[in-house]
C-alpha cells in the first residue's frame, strides 16, 4: 500500500517536506529541492495505491491538487475509484478538476451529503450569521452521472470499505464547533451524517483515513472497532479539527488516542500546529506531520 499527500496546509517538495517541523541537513540540497516546490492551501486530498486500485481521496479546495500530482508523477486519468469524505469545500471544490483529468471512476459520497453545510458564527455573541462552506452549488446535479451515494458499511473494492459515524449525539461537536446544515430551510448543528471513513484492510491492520475526524479520531476508532470486530486498527490518517481546541482538551483527547493503541497516526490540516506539537508530545513517534508531497508506504 502506497500513500500520497496531494495537497495540505504544509508545502512541500518532491523528496520531503518544508515546514516548521523539518530542518534540512543539507541547506543546499533542500534549496535545490525548492525548485519543485509544491503548493499548499487549506484543504486535503490523498491518492492511494491498494491491491491494484488507484483511489482518490477528496480534491482539496481548488484545483492544486491536480497540479501537484502532476510533479509527482501521478496520473489521475488513471485513478478508478474517487472518494469524497464529507461535504466541505476544502475536500470538494476540486471535483470539477478531477472529473474533467478522469471521465470514468466513480466518486462516492455519503448518502447524507447535500450542499447544505455551513459555518455559523454569532455576531455580538447573539446575532447568527451562516457562512456557506459546503460543495460547489449545482455541482451534485451536474455531476450526477459520476457520483456514487454510500449507505451503511458500503465495500467499494475487495478490502477497501466506506464507514461511517455510528457515534450518537454528535450534534454536541456540531455547536462547539458552530457547524450546521440546513434543512427544510432552517438550520441545525450538524451531526455529520455526510462524513465517511475509508478504511484499507493490510497485513498489518487497518489503515483508516478520515480526512476531518470531525466526530473525534478516538470516537471514529471505536466505530471503525464497532464495524470491524476483531481486527487491529494499525494506522489512522487525517485532519482531528483541533486547531480551535484549548490546550487541555487536546492534551486529554491525544492520552484518549493513546489508550486506543494504534501504531501510527498521520495527522495534518485542520490539526494545527500547536495541537500536533501536544499530540506529538503524548504520543511520541507514532505521530507524525502530514504535508504536501509526503509519502507513505506499507
Amino acid at each position: 500500500m502506497k500513500v500520497q499527500i496531494l495537497i495540505d496546509n504544509i508545502a512541500g517538495h518532491v523528496g520531503g517536506a518544508i515546514s516548521a517541523y523539518v530542518e534540512p541537513a543539507n541547506k543546499c540540497a533542500a534549496q535545490g529541492e525548492r525548485t519543485r516546490k509544491l503548493f499548499d492551501e487549506w484543504g486535503l486530498s490523498v491518492y492511494v495505491e491498494y491491491g491494484g486500485h488507484k483511489v482518490l481521496l477528496d480534491t482539496g479546495a481548488s484545483h492544486l491538487f491536480a497540479k501537484n500530482a502532476k510533479v509527482m508523477g501521478i496520473d489521475l486519468s488513471q485513478v478508478d475509484i474517487g472518494v469524497l469524505s464529507h461535504a466541505h469545500y476544502d475536500h470538494a471544490n476540486g471535483m470539477a478538476k478531477f472529473f474533467a483529468l478522469n471521465k470514468t471512476a466513480p466518486f462516492y459520497l455519503r448518502k447524507g451529503a447535500g450542499e447544505n453545510c455551513y459555518h455559523t458564527h454569532k455576531l455580538f455573541g447573539r446575532f447568527a450569521y451562516h457562512e456557506y462552506i459546503g460543495i460547489h452549488k449545482g455541482w451534485l446535479e451536474r455531476f450526477a452521472g459520476r457520483i456514487r451515494y454510500a449507505e451503511g458499511n458500503a465495500e467499494i473494492a475487495p478490502g477497501i470499505t466506506l464507514v461511517p459515524h455510528s457515534t450518537t449525539g454528535l450534534e454536541r461537536i456540531g455547536e462547539m464547533a458552530h457547524l450546521s446544515v440546513k434543512e427544510n430551510g432552517k438550520y441545525r448543528y450538524d451531526s455529520f451524517a455526510h462524513e465517511q471513513s475509508l478504511v484499507f484492510d493490510t497485513p498489518q491492520g487497518l489503515f483508516v483515513m478520515n480526512s476531518c475526524s470531525h466526530a473525534g479520531a478516538d470516537n471514529i476508532v471505536k466505530e471503525i472497532g464497532d464495524a470491524f470486530p476483531g481486527k487491529k486498527i494499525y494506522a489512522i490518517l487525517g485532519g482531528f479539527h483541533l486547531f480551535r481546541y484549548p490546550d487541555a482538551r487536546v492534551r486529554a483527547f491525544a492520552e484518549r488516542l493513546r489508550e486506543l493503541d494504534v501504531q501510527k497516526i498521520y495527522t495534518g490540516h485542520c490539526t494545527g500546529d500547536r495541537a500536533y506539537g501536544i499530540l506529538r508530545d503524548v504520543l511520541g513517534e507514532r505521530a507524525e506531520q502530514m504535508h504536501t508531497g509526503m509519502t507513505i508506504e506499507i
